[in-house]
């Protein structure tokens, strides 16, 4: 019996090493699917789709994702280090960083997001904003809820005699590059003065590390007001503004007002900003966050099996399961046309100049 016992073990045994490879026509080589890894980080304004979408390719595909929470500029320096397998940022790269990189980039759209306007005024759920009181609330030249300019756009609001107190990203952020860029176009003032970028010089307010940081700090701060994207407004219940668009309409960031926003021209590298959208009913601080992976694969030592388990996981989150977990965490899903962009893009994508996808 014993003998039997220990042979059908093996038996099992061996079964579950068969189930457990892949093979890959192309190259002939047998893959342990178990034992591929992708290691990324970046943006945390994608932060809760990703993770949620990596966890869901784990069990699907066995491919495990480790996905650091650093901020979309120290996702790009790792990128640009060579340490991760791809990055995710909010920003994407200008002309002069992509000559910085040590290779040839693409960049794979995966949804867009609102960046909210969160504020901590107990028993006021909704105000509305304007670009002008925006600019001014944010350069510290309206200090106090109870400013009378607040009150033109919120004559049904009973401010309180409160403080403002302006948070923002603290690290590198992608976040803050969609914010500055919008306000960039809505201010000159603050395009002359604060400008655009991950990071800035604020002239008021506090920082905070992540979109966890700013929301946990909106949270525990009355009279507070900072950008954060959706989804953390949304999981910790922290009010949100009505933003007047460029057409005039006062809009919620909603993911109909998102994908209105990002109903654009689209450059073929997909590299642009969806802010301040003419759409009359776009939300005006919207934006994609993207993928960004290096264009030759083979490079420290990877495998072309590592290369293509990473374009296999890119290409899922731009199939219909990947992009509705995307809307259920209140994220916009890529129009159709984005989408064929970004699966196109990914087809150029090599290992020692041999195209992966096809």
């Amino acid at each position: 019996m014993k003998k039997l016992l220990f042979l059908a073990v093996l038996a099992v045994g061996a079964m579950s090493c068969k189930n457990n490879k892949s093979t890959d026509s192309t190259n002939n080589n047998t893959v342990e699917a178990s034992t591929i890894s992708l290691t990324s980080a970046g943006s945390t304004f994608a932060g809760p789709f990703y993770k949620t979408a990596f966890s869901k390719y784990l069990n699907e595909a066995g491919v495990s994702i480790s996905y650091g929470l650093t901020g979309s500029g120290a996702g790009i320096r790792s990128l640009k280090d060579k340490v991760v397998d791809f990055c995710g940022s909010d920003a994407f790269l200008s002309d002069a960083e992509m000559t910085e990189m040590k290779a040839a980039t693409v960049h794979i759209p995966t949804c867009s997001g609102a960046v909210d306007i969160a504020y901590n005024l107990p028993s006021l759920e909704s105000i509305k904003l304007t670009p002008e009181l925006l600019s001014k609330i944010f350069m510290g030249k309206i200090t106090k809820w109870n400013d009378p300019e607040l009150k033109k756009s919120n004559s049904d609001v009973n401010f309180p005699d409160l403080a403002i107190t302006v948070v923002y990203r603290s690290d590198g952020s992608g976040t803050t590059a969609i914010f500055s860029d919008y306000m960039s176009k809505i201010s000159k003032e603050w395009n002359d003065k604060i400008g655009t970028g991950k990071s800035l010089k604020w002239p008021t307010g506090m920082g905070a590390k992540g979109n966890p940081g700013v929301a946990g700090t909106i949270s525990a701060t009355a009279g507070s007001i900072g950008y954060i994207g959706s989804d953390y407004a949304f999981a910790q219940k922290i009010s949100f503004a009505l933003i007047q668009n460029k057409a005039g309409n006062f809009i919620a960031p909603t993911i109909e007002a998102v994908s209105a926003a990002g109903q654009g021209e689209m450059p073929a590298d997909t590299r642009v900003m969806e802010t301040n959208s003419s759409d009359p009913q776009a939300y005006p601080i919207s934006g994609f966050t993207w993928i960004i992976l290096y264009k030759e694969q083979n490079y420290n030592g990877r495998t072309f099996e590592q290369a293509q388990a990473n374009l296999k996981l890119i290409d899922w989150m731009l199939q219909p399961q990947a992009q509705n977990i995307a809307k259920e965490l209140k994220y916009a899903p890529l129009p159709e046309k984005v989408l064929k962009m970004a699966q196109d893009i990914l087809k150029t994508v090599t290992y020692d100049g041999k195209v992966i996808l096809k």
